[in-house]
């Protein structure tokens, strides 16, 4: 019997034959194309920093620490949402419901703290068409990359409030917590990637 007919036979043609839900199905593929995207902006990042001479010193322009420090916001807020994916998974409700609204606090103060940074940024001299620093391309990265990601946490947070909201009415779902908490660890990976890239190298 032949590949294709054991999948068939395996299948039956009823559920996902990689036995997950379309909605987590297509998750997976947005998630996918969305890394893609972000590849892209760092690649592209990197290619136009080695062909630029003057690029500015991160040290100098940034506080590491309070980006450090945004960092472990986002990833305490990913731990907080792997909690509230297992509680849903336990049929724990209220404690799942608990664990989201923690993540959504975390995605506001990362949120809050990275309009501060925009802020002080552009109170320092950075703008799209030049700075202070070195190269106008800088800024116009800074911007393109970190706004970006902060409207996919924005996002993220937003998904999570219906979550959130939805668990009070009593119309919980662990599928719907699972999909919002992948799409929050993804977030949280990018910025890793974001952080490492852009603000240490």
């Amino acid at each position: 019997m032949s590949q294709t007919a054991i999948a068939q036979a395996d299948w039956g043609g009823g559920a996902s034959p990689f036995g997950v839900t379309w909605q987590k199905m297509m998750m997976w593929f947005f998630i996918v194309t969305d890394a893609l995207l972000f590849a892209g902006l760092l690649v592209s990042y990197g290619v136009v920093r080695i062909a630029t001479g003057d690029w500015p010193t991160q040290s100098e322009v940034f506080s590491l620490t309070y980006i450090a420090t945004m960092t472990f916001v986002l990833i305490t807020s990913s731990a907080t949402m792997a909690c509230g994916v297992k509680a849903a998974e336990l049929g724990r409700a209220k404690t799942a419901s608990k664990f989201v609204w923690l993540t959504i606090l975390g995605g506001f103060i990362f949120l809050g703290m990275q309009a501060y940074e925009w802020t002080h940024f552009i109170q320092d001299g950075g703008g799209l068409l030049g700075n202070p620093w070195g190269s106008p391309t800088f800024s116009q990265f800074f911007f393109i990359i970190t706004g970006f990601h902060g409207f996919h946490v924005l996002t993220g947070v937003t998904v999570l409030l219906v979550v959130a909201i939805r668990a009070a009415m009593g119309r919980y779902s662990p599928a719907g917590v699972e999909n919002a908490g992948l799409y929050w660890h993804f977030v949280d990976l990018v910025w890793v990637f974001v952080f490492a890239l852009f603000y240490l190298v």
